[in-house]
């Protein structure tokens, strides 16, 4: 194929998935490749406004391109609707595509293969109707994507319906060992109203049949974290964890402009003392849960650094408590967006408040960090699972009668959480099993190793 393969790289156009997307192309680009990386137009301008330093965005070998989503860029709000912005990219993004693959070759400048986001796995018959290998990337759990891929095998065993709604409530198996699923937390169901849901399940449907044109099923996981699910899904090939992070002066993929600042601050503080709040960027809490968080973590007496985005809650410019700001002035810092992978691997990090995204779950993973899960939507549920029932690396919040999470129980847990010798030790064990793999040797290591010598052929 020659010395200088070519990958086009097609992420969901969401943050929790352009970040392992870009750490995983500085990792083909660090193995010689020269990596096209595909955005929507309205996250490109997102990704370059939050870029402290425009050099960033030529990052060596990695070209960033764009491609419409089918919707107005006025329209930022529909694009929190992952129903209407799913609808957008099937309708606008194949022509576009394949324009772009058939005009880098035009130009001698060939895409040798297609890297593309399982969730959007009919991508992958663009690359293949344009004559291109084709792999696809899951940057979630491989529990999540092989109950995905078992949607036929589910339908038959009477778990759910044609329509994905579970035909009993309760807890299901995909094979020995692995996870046990709830029905309740199947994430077609947890979005939207029942028209949606009915179009996301049949759009991760077809996607589970379209992966089948993938040569290679790739996953943000690794081999110790989820052993049976592998057994149970061999074609499912662990890489992780992917971390862009570690690669300093390199585009990471924040759609946000991050607050270095923090870390100093962090680093002034003594070690295991800090609490790090943070929702990831789909989370939206009511105002009174907003202010439940808030004086939790004032009681606690802890010092806290929270990610607070602009549309955490609603109205940000009265969001606080009275007085709150004032009287955690010497121990809370609030930010609008954090590195936090550099965040996770400060000192002075005790444990980390989360949703339970994937991305979350990796990088406390990676860095030893306990999780106090606070999940929302999809799979932070299933994570979540795994991260108290399984690894036993993290504790549940747990909601009162009318649904909120209180001052008390925020504080509580977390006097709890930080106090537990044991869930500490076991979250050091995982860190050195997730560096073991991703380092020379290890198994992520050992698999990505052949995936790209297999895609330089």
């Amino acid at each position: 194929m020659g010395s200088s393969p070519h990958a086009l790289f097609l992420p969901y156009p969401a943050q929790g998935h352009v970040i392992p997307f870009m750490a995983l192309a500085h990792c083909l680009v660090d193995h010689g490749f020269k990596v096209t990386f595909v955005n929507t137009e309205f996250n490109y301008a997102r990704l370059v406004a939050a870029l402290a330093d425009m050099e960033q965005a030529a990052s060596g070998r990695i070209e960033l391109v764009t491609v419409p989503d089918g919707l107005d860029l006025e329209d930022s709000g529909g694009r929190s609707d992952i129903g209407k912005l799913t609808a957008g990219l099937l309708k606008a993004m194949p022509p576009c595509l394949e324009e772009l693959i058939r005009r880098r070759g035009d130009s001698g400048d060939q895409i040798t293969c297609v890297i593309a986001d399982q969730g959007m796995a009919w991508t992958l018959e663009v690359a293949k109707k344009m004559g291109v290998r084709a792999a696809a990337f899951w940057p979630a759990s491989a529990a999540v994507l092989a109950t995905i891929l078992s949607i036929p095998e589910l339908i038959a065993r009477g778990v759910i319906n044609a329509n994905g709604l579970p035909m009993a409530e309760g807890v299901f198996e995909l094979g020995p060992g692995v996870l046990p699923m709830n029905t309740a937390y199947l994430g077609w169901n947890h979005l939207g109203d029942r028209t949606t849901r009915l179009m996301l399940f049949n759009y991760i449907f077809d996607n589970a049949r379209a992966t089948a044109a993938a040569d290679f099923l790739l996953c943000n996981s690794f081999q110790e974290l989820e052993a049976p699910v592998f057994a149970f899904a061999p074609s499912i090939i662990p890489i992780g964890p992917v971390r862009a992070a570690h690669r300093p002066g390199k585009l990471v993929g924040h759609l946000w402009p991050e607050d270095t600042a923090c870390t100093a601050w962090l680093d002034g503080q003594p070690p295991g003392s800090v609490v790090y709040v943070a929702f990831g960027s789909f989370t939206i809490l009511d105002r009174r849960q907003f202010h439940e968080l808030a004086l939790g973590l004032e009681l606690s007496g802890r010092p806290f650094l929270w990610v607070v985005r602009q549309d955490l809650t609603d109205d940000m410019a009265d969001a606080y408590p009275p007085g709150f700001i004032d009287r955690v002035a010497c121990k809370g810092k609030m930010v609008r967006w954090a590195p936090q992978d550099q965040v996770l691997a400060r000192p002075a990090i005790g444990c980390f408040i989360s949703h339970c995204g994937w991305n979350s779950t990796m990088e406390a993973i990676s860095n030893g960090v306990p999780l106090l899960c606070w999940p929302y939507f999809g799979d932070q549920f299933v994570n979540q699972t795994y991260v108290c029932d399984e690894w036993n690396t993290g504790l549940k919040m747990v909601a009162d009668e009318s649904g909120i999470i209180t001052k008390e129980e925020i504080s509580c847990k977390l006097q709890e959480l930080l106090g537990d010798v044991e869930v500490k030790n076991r979250a050091m064990a995982l860190k050195e099993a997730a560096h073991r793999s991703a380092t020379d040797g290890g198994s992520s290591y050992q698999n990505l190793t052949r995936f790209v010598a297999a895609m330089k052929e």
